[in-house]
């Protein structure tokens, strides 16, 4: 049956088959949360890209339509994004409704492999229909390739203040600003990565968005590298700067650490577009998997998950102004029993291998030098989540999760430092099938991770070293499936 494989995700969106990457095209539009992703539908590795797409009223519970965009003659589909043209600036309205604009790379395989270095551009796909069918603009593409050999991801938005479309796409190991009146003719604005962040590989998938930090309005740029992640691989990073219309100027020029997650498997990170005023957040998912073993991970019928949907926002810290995520509200309706205990290693609890776990310690009450949580199975395969006090780290072990051989560069300990000197630790922890995100104090360190435990962990215990951890207190709900 689909979605009842062997190591398919129950709580997070997969594909019903084959191949997906990174999320493109968020956009909300009358009640509906779409999701467009790079997707093969004719393999369970990366091939010429098409647009997946899947739709929710909520967030949390996914329907699937058909594909969206095909490969043409200008190429496959690569990453892009989506907008709802309000005023018709493009002209490309036709029915009741404000077109909803796919932007997007084409990508000429048969030109780079022929060497040459304008094998990307960037086009435009109308519906008029609230995205159930897409037709391609019959001038694509709407900004020919400069010379740059790596030219993608387009990410648009309207900007209300200047009355003019954003749009940020990445070029090698910096990202373009581009602006436009209509979506159709764009003029260049000014280039930023050169001298700033981390250079370890190709940035791709940049996203542009103003948060409220206070009283004052901050504007974050993300870009996504591979590679060069804190634990290997591709990641997710952001800037915090600001952003006057033209160019955008980083606050910390010499900030090299600000990572949207920490743990080895988010990638591609962007957020929907159009989501209304009065609900005020900026929400944001992620491709759930790393470019180092994603082509070999051990699924069969499909390859690829996203995170689940988090809210971002800005917190000031000790460091300085840190973006913070957090699972959308949503998700608490498929909450289904709690039980709440203190921290005690004596104590074996049986889950469901669906779980949130919430747990809250004093540190200036606790001696150990490290503690968390253990997940096990009968086959003696276990994940680790924990903190060690004398590292000041976050950390999820995956060592002896399951299978690994896959990729040498998969059995690892990911790692991440903490942010904050409260006197307060909390984790915020989601155990699906096949993986964990960590969410610790309150948002301001993420981890996600994967894994392939052939059995779901259906056990939870405890451990500390080298001293005692008191009054901690842990709540756990059990979560149905959004697949049953």
């Amino acid at each position: 049956m689909p979605y009842q494989e062997q190591h398919r995700p129950q709580i997070h969106f997969s594909p019903p088959g084959n191949w997906m990457n990174d999320p493109n095209g968020l956009v909300y539009y009358r009640g509906e949360y779409h999701l467009f992703y790079q997707y093969y539908p004719d393999g369970t590795v990366w091939g010429p890209m098409h647009w997946g797409h899947a739709f929710s009223r909520d967030l949390v519970y996914w329907e699937n339509l058909p594909v969206a965009l095909f490969p043409d003659a200008l190429g496959s589909i690569f990453s892009g994004s989506a907008v709802i043209d309000r005023k018709n600036t493009s002209g490309l309205q036709t029915g009741e409704h404000p077109p909803m604009i796919a932007i997007f790379t084409h990508h000429d395989k048969t030109k780079q492999q022929k060497g040459k270095t304008d094998y990307q551009v960037q086009s435009l796909a109308c519906s008029n229909d609230m995205g159930r069918n897409f037709v391609k603009y019959k001038h694509n593409p709407v900004i020919p390739n400069p010379g740059e050999p790596d030219f993608r991801d387009p990410k648009v938005t309207w900007n209300k203040s200047l009355q003019l479309w954003i749009m940020v796409l990445a070029a090698g190991q910096k990202v373009k600003f581009y602006g436009s009146p209509n979506l159709l003719y764009w003029d260049y604005l000014s280039d930023f990565g050169t001298g700033a962040g981390d250079h370890g590989g190709v940035w791709e998938c940049p996203d542009l968005f103003p948060v409220k930090a206070g009283n004052e309005i901050k504007w974050i740029l993300i870009v996504s590298i591979n590679a060069g992640a804190p634990n290997g691989g591709s990641g997710t990073r952001y800037f915090i700067g600001y952003f006057d219309g033209v160019k955008f100027t980083n606050d910390n020029s010499e900030e090299t650490e600000l990572w949207l997650d920490y743990g080895p498997d988010n990638y591609a990170e962007v957020s929907w577009s159009d989501i209304p005023e009065e609900d005020g957040r900026r929400i944001v998912i992620g491709w759930m998997s790393n470019w180092d073993y994603a082509e070999t991970v051990p699924t069969t019928a499909w390859r690829g998950a996203l995170t689940l949907p988090r809210s971002i926002s800005l917190r000031a810290t000790e460091r300085g102004l840190r973006l913070c995520s957090n699972p959308v509200s949503e998700l608490k309706k498929i909450r289904n029993g709690k039980q709440s205990f203190e921290f005690n290693t004596d104590t074996i609890i049986n889950i469901s291998g669906l779980n949130e776990i919430l747990m809250s310690t004093s540190l200036a009450e606790n001696s150990a030098e490290e503690f968390g949580i253990i997940f096990s199975n009968s086959r003696k395969k276990k994940l680790v989540v924990g903190y060690n006090s004398r590292l000041n780290q976050f950390y999820v072990d995956r060592t002896n999760s399951g299978q690994t051989s896959f990729s040498p560069t998969f059995s690892n300990k990911a790692v991440a430092p903490r942010l904050t000197t409260d006197n307060i630790l909390r984790m915020h922890i989601f155990l699906d099938v096949p993986s964990i995100e960590l969410f610790a104090d309150n948002g301001l360190v993420t981890l996600t991770a994967i894994f392939f435990p052939g059995e779901k962990f259906d056990s939870l215990s405890f451990f500390q070293t080298k001293g005692t951890v008191k009054n901690t207190q842990c709540v756990l709900f059990e979560l149905n499936s959004i697949w049953k």
